[in-house]
């Protein structure tokens, strides 16, 4: 027991030491693969090693490799940092090794979700009657919302898709804007639909779904399931809710949205009106490791009907044991051998509180607006209305554009990833970490300014 003592002490020293040094490193910088993956050896040793050198070694072999992504100039892929109770809950999560699968296996882990989740519901606007499944990610909420859309559909016509499949089965429509995110095809790949299948519905200037055209869509058929959007990848724009899913409803369809991020917009007053409507939806799918900002990984996956929700990705086998014939946290996910992320979502939330989680969503907000701003005056292109937490950034031409991209990753003030948007290139600029400061896009600002000023066209 010394010896855990001491481990798990060193291991906790060595995550405090990096997350000191985060405001001060460079977020990332020139990085040769094959020098980290030799760092992590060749064959697997024979002889066992002691668990003390092992930590050492594992440091080492990672120190050049790690990207500081929690950190408060990461600009990409929409990632939050890790909130400090979410942190220090996660570490404790890892320690208890609760199995979050069954209320049996674990009442804390599966109270701190059931708890968790009704405070998500009541900050996001969805209906208190709702379903909610822990899930991975984006991914793994869209895949868990639209097999709950496939099976209410497909039994609305009288054919259960889980023991029959969809071989034979009445045809199911697919509508979904031009400017989904992809993960919607890949969960559409994955339920056997296949990305044919969707009827594909233009989006207007923004990247949000016209709405007069999906209404004319709806009607040249029966029900379908609508794929909508909070928050489009890249401008951050949301459909209108309110109209699109009175559409739905109006065809006895089935709306799901995907609010990987944008979703958030509901826990401010200043932005809720993005999401207008959005209770009026059947399944929705949200990230916490983006605005919420709780460690990877964690996303959640909510339903209007929750026993649609459980008859679609729910299991039983002999072993298993039910209380009392209720629900446990697996039934409303894909995995049954879960990690207890509900730890950290409830801690994330117990410090914010309600009024917490909208400063944060507001103060992003007006950092993404002050980043535009600043590179507006330096030159650059800005290619979005900043709506909510995404800026779209360009230099003459794509080429520029992609050389700018590539000497901000090397240059490591900050980081940030490119992007395509109406066939040109552009920089993506995502805020979403709890720690950005105005002094951090200040000085992110410059550095892609410097940057671009060395990446000539041509």
């Amino acid at each position: 027991m010394e010896q855990t003592w001491e481990l798990l002490g060193e291991a906790a020293a060595t995550a405090i030491r990096y997350r000191e040094t985060l405001s001060g490193r460079p977020v990332a910088g020139p990085v040769d693969p094959a020098a980290i993956r030799e760092a992590f050896g060749g064959e697997l040793p024979s002889e066992p090693c002691p668990p003390g050198q092992v930590l050492e070694e594992l440091r080492r072999a990672a120190e050049g490799g790690l990207v500081a992504t929690t950190g408060p100039r990461f600009f990409g892929f929409v990632t939050g940092g890790s909130l400090p109770s979410a942190t220090a809950a996660d570490i404790l999560a890892v320690g208890w090794d609760q199995c979050a699968g069954l209320t049996v296996a674990s009442p804390a882990a599966a109270a701190a979700e059931q708890c968790a989740g009704e405070w998500l519901k009541a900050l996001l606007g969805l209906p208190a009657s709702a379903s909610v499944g822990f899930v991975i990610g984006g991914q793994a909420a869209n895949t868990v919302g639209l097999a709950a859309a496939r099976h209410h559909l497909c039994a609305e016509a009288g054919w259960d898709v889980e023991r029959d499949g969809l071989a034979g089965a009445p045809p199911v429509r697919v509508v979904a804007s031009a400017e989904r995110h992809a993960t919607i095809d890949r969960s559409l790949r994955l339920l056997g639909f296949g990305t044919a299948a969707v009827e594909e519905v233009p989006a207007g200037r923004d990247g949000a779904i016209d709405t007069s055209a999906l209404a004319e869509v709806l009607a040249r058929g029966g029900p379908a399931i609508v794929c909508l959007q909070a928050g489009n990848v890249n401008t951050g724009a949301c459909d209108d809710l309110r109209t699109a899913c009175s559409l739905v409803r109006d065809h006895s369809g089935w709306s799901h949205v995907d609010g990987a991020f944008g979703l958030w917009a509901a826990a401010s007053p200043r932005t809720a009106a993005l999401v207008d409507g959005i209770e009026l939806a059947d399944s929705w799918a949200t990230d916490g490791h983006k605005w919420l900002n709780v460690p990877y990984d964690s996303g959640f996956a909510f339903c209007a009907r929750p026993d649609v929700h459980t008859a679609a990705v729910s299991y039983t086998a002999p072993y298993l044991v039910t209380e009392g014939g209720t629900m446990g946290p697996a039934d409303y996910t894909l995995e049954s051998s879960r990690r207890a992320r509900g730890f950290a979502v409830w801690a994330a939330l117990r410090e914010l509180g309600r009024d917490g989680v909208a400063e944060l969503v507001d103060r992003c907000c007006l950092l993404a607006r002050r980043f535009a701003a600043a590179l507006a005056e330096g030159g650059a292109e800005i290619g979005n209305d900043v709506v909510l937490n995404q800026v779209l950034v360009r230099f003459d031409d794509d080429a520029r554009t992609d050389r700018v991209v590539d000497g901000v990753q090397r240059e490591g003030t900050c980081w940030l990833g490119g992007t395509t948007w109406r066939g040109r290139r552009y920089l993506r600029v995502s805020v979403s970490n709890w720690s950005t400061t105005e002094a951090d896009v200040d000085r992110s600002a410059e550095a892609i300014l410097r940057v671009a000023a060395s990446a000539s066209s041509g």
